[in-house]
């Protein structure tokens, strides 16, 4: 059996599985999808030192376990270097792989995940931060509010 048979017959058996109900997700249309970056886009001091929507991205990179794949310095393990991504990926192509996953190349898919999900541009935020250089290692801690406004 060829891939693009196994590609239909997994379709078939979710659409059955879903009662025959095409379930599509909210994000999966929306014209105003992926929301809009701040400028500037993180803030970063001495290095590890970031505004606290940087550090809600780097957050939500925990949570989501991202590490497993792309190392804990994002520096690839069985997924890409994110390190090296992030230099030509653009934000779009970012949260379309993020929520639509790599299937063939064994990235899940976050489209089901409210916290990636609504976090989207933070966590794009702290990995461009760390692929621009401007974050020195992965783990980072916020700045004072003070500062970060």
């Amino acid at each position: 059996m060829n891939m693009d048979m196994m590609k239909k017959l997994l379709a078939l058996a979710v659409f059955a599985m879903a009662g025959g109900m095409v379930i599509i997700s909210p994000l999966a249309g929306a014209a105003d999808w992926p929301p809009p970056l701040k400028e500037p886009l993180y803030k970063v001091v001495d290095g590890v030192q970031v505004d606290p929507d940087t550090m809600q991205g780097f957050r939500v990179w925990r949570q989501a376990a991202c590490d497993r794949c792309h190392g804990p310095e994002q520096q690839g393990l069985v997924g890409p270097s994110l390190l090296e991504s992030l230099k030509t990926l653009t934000y779009q192509e970012f949260a379309v792989t993020i929520r639509d996953g790599r299937l063939e190349k064994g990235m899940q898919s976050f489209g089901t995940s409210e916290q990636v999900m609504n976090n989207i541009a933070k966590l794009y935020a702290y990995l461009k931060g760390r692929s621009d250089g401007a974050i020195k290692r992965a783990k980072v801690q916020e700045l004072e509010s003070a500062e970060s406004k």
